[in-house]
């Protein structure tokens, strides 16, 4: 086998910019993801029924169906639907934020429902309201708790970002494929993209597991 080096060092600086893009989408989608997933997770626990089944529909749906089908749908669907042509960054950012939503949404609700419900009728015997019981007594002792799947999640979302490749985002699989194409090389692309990967994944398991000793 012939590896080639020096196509690797051609490709480097396309390499790193499709890195950016993708560090850059997955922590706009686990941002994006986080905040509609609370409202989701907190919807799927409400007691009335008009906030609890259109949540667990969007849960399950986003759970339970392909990401690369969800990718298609929101880049020739949804976003032309609204600005009128297709764009792979924000269809990108907008499918792993909808996809992320559904995760994290079961990612809230077992964190808060991990908190002994003693607490609770604590706080509204002090005259807490529901929404400042939630606001400062459940959600920061259940942010705890949910440290370890939050990173999860947001290694799965950098992994799953390879699949944007399809519709052209220029992340770092995009560039690669380019570099397979160009060269009809296959070890020289793959291997570099999985050693960004992993060494992307590596970094951010250990900042967790740094966070979690300081938590």
């Amino acid at each position: 086998m012939d590896f080639r080096f020096d196509i690797i060092i051609e490709y480097i600086p396309l390499l790193l910019k499709g890195t950016l893009w993708t560090i850059g989408i997955s922590i706009l989608s686990i941002l994006f993801g986080s905040v509609l997933g609370l409202a989701v997770g907190l919807g799927k626990m409400s007691h009335r029924g008009y906030l609890r089944w259109p949540t667990s529909i969007y849960v399950n749906f986003f759970r339970g169906t392909p990401l690369l089908v969800q990718i298609l749908l929101v880049h020739f669907g949804i976003v032309p639907l609204f600005i009128g042509t297709t764009n792979a960054i924000i269809a990108s950012i907008v499918a792993l934020s909808l996809n992320s939503a559904g995760y994290m949404a079961e990612i809230f609700r077992a964190g808060i429902q991990s908190i002994d419900k003693g607490q609770t009728e604590a706080a509204h015997s002090l005259g807490l309201t529901h929404y400042q019981t939630m606001k400062s007594v459940i959600l920061p002792q259940a942010i705890k708790r949910m440290i370890p799947p939050f990173g999860n999640e947001f290694i799965v979302l950098i992994k799953d970002s390879s699949l944007f490749a399809v519709i052209a985002a220029p992340e770092l699989m995009y560039w690669s494929n380019a570099m397979r194409s160009q060269y009809f090389k296959v070890w020289e692309p793959y291997l570099t993209a999985a050693l960004i990967y992993f060494i992307l994944t590596y970094s951010l398991s250990k900042l967790l597991a740094y966070l979690e000793r300081k938590v």
